[in-house]
């Protein structure tokens, strides 16, 4: 019998399969049956079938922990909840301009570092917002029947609007890729930069995770613009090769994207789950430490919190009256208990609690040995 990796490897499978699968069809029926599918591109388009596979396994899996599982729920419950669903709707719309489109937050801890960030960003989503439509053959240009100096667009075999050849918007379209290219790699420099001259971020950085990412967008992007020069100015000199080398680098960075740093992209859509979970525990009220009476946490996320413990094995309940969690005793509390407990095992001798005084000075009932002590902190999930 499989246990409960086991099941959620099944459940991840299954969904990344149902994805995949999603995807494939509509390559098929978005480019009339592969009528217009460029077949020379046929390995951009296994590399990303492979990658929404495996982006959707590790999602899938992400989500069916428990603490992730807990978040995600009841972010959703919360933010369709009757009592607060409008303050929701205006929240979202104000966190999605703010946080992710303008990356505020990142803004908010460096100036250079946001910089770099929104550039990145930014560039990859102009760059994916082209490339993918065109290599699953969503989106054609056919010139207009006689009429050799326009073209009209073709979005899943429906034909659109037409424009110019030599127009600013077919300028705009055309070399969408290259104003992408100059906006990941302004922002790769500023994060190369940041990360030779902040000692800070240099101390913890690693190649696999830190560096790595930025070689690939900077690897993707200078060989894109030198097809760009190759055809434009160069007559195609070397174009084969700049192409296959442009290739390799595409298809690494999507085999690479559900394992490495970049999976984030897909976990920070569900940190709005999380702003809204905050926002409505703030309103549900506070609890207060069993001990001392002061208010140190949303009581909503210390009841989500020892109901995640539970699942994940770890029981921190006691027999003490008035006390029947650990949790339910706030940080600075936990401290002096521990303390007072490090106290009398010094003081006698190391032998064990004596005489009571540990549960005299924290107002507890005689227990054998202190509760053991716990991290509080936020369940995380990134």
């Amino acid at each position: 019998m499989f246990g409960r990796v086991g099941s959620e490897r099944v459940v991840g499978a299954a969904w990344g399969t149902l994805f995949t699968s999603i995807l494939a069809i509509l390559i098929v029926v978005g480019s009339r049956n592969l009528q217009h599918f460029d077949a020379a591109l046929v390995g951009y388009t296994f590399a990303v079938l492979f990658a929404t596979f495996a982006i959707t396994y590790r999602y899938a899996m992400w989500l069916l922990r428990p603490p992730t599982k807990r978040y995600w729920n009841r972010g959703w419950q919360l933010f369709f909840s009757r009592r607060y669903f409008a303050t929701n709707v205006v929240n979202w719309f104000r966190r999605v301009t703010a946080d992710f489109a303008l990356n505020r937050f990142i803004f908010k801890r460096n100036q250079s570092r946001g910089m770099a960030h929104f550039f990145i960003m930014w560039g990859c989503i102009l760059a994916f917002a082209i490339t993918f439509p065109l290599v699953f053959g969503w989106i054609h240009f056919e010139t207009l029947p006689g009429d050799l100096n326009s073209y009209r667009t073709f979005v899943f075999g429906f034909a659109t609007t037409s424009f110019k050849i030599h127009s600013a918007v077919a300028v705009l379209i055309f070399h969408g890729l290259v104003w992408s290219a100059f906006m990941v790699i302004a922002g790769v420099m500023l994060a190369m930069r940041r990360r030779m001259l902040d000692h800070g971020a240099a101390a913890l950085q690693r190649f696999a995770e830190d560096f790595l990412p930025l070689v690939l967008l900077f690897a993707i992007s200078i060989t894109g613009l030198l097809l760009t020069a190759s055809y434009t100015w160069m007559q195609g000199y070397g174009y084969d090769f700049l192409a296959l080398l442009h290739a390799i680098t595409v298809i690494f960075t999507l085999l690479y994207l559900p394992f490495g740093k970049f999976f984030h992209i897909f976990q920070r859509p569900a940190q709005l789950g999380v702003s809204f979970y905050k926002d409505v525990a703030a309103k549900e009220g506070m609890a207060a430490c069993r001990r001392c009476q002061q208010e140190f946490a949303p009581l909503l996320q210390i009841n989500d919190l020892i109901e995640v413990e539970r699942e994940l094995g770890y029981r921190y309940e006691t027999d003490t009256p008035g006390v029947e969690h650990y949790q339910r005793i706030c940080p600075a509390c936990r401290r002096s208990m521990l303390g007072i407990a490090q106290g009398e095992l010094w003081r006698n001798g190391g032998l064990g609690v004596g005489g009571g005084e540990w549960e005299k000075s924290n107002h507890l009932s005689p227990t054998p040995h202190p509760p053991r002590p716990t991290p509080h902190s936020p369940i995380r999930i990134d």
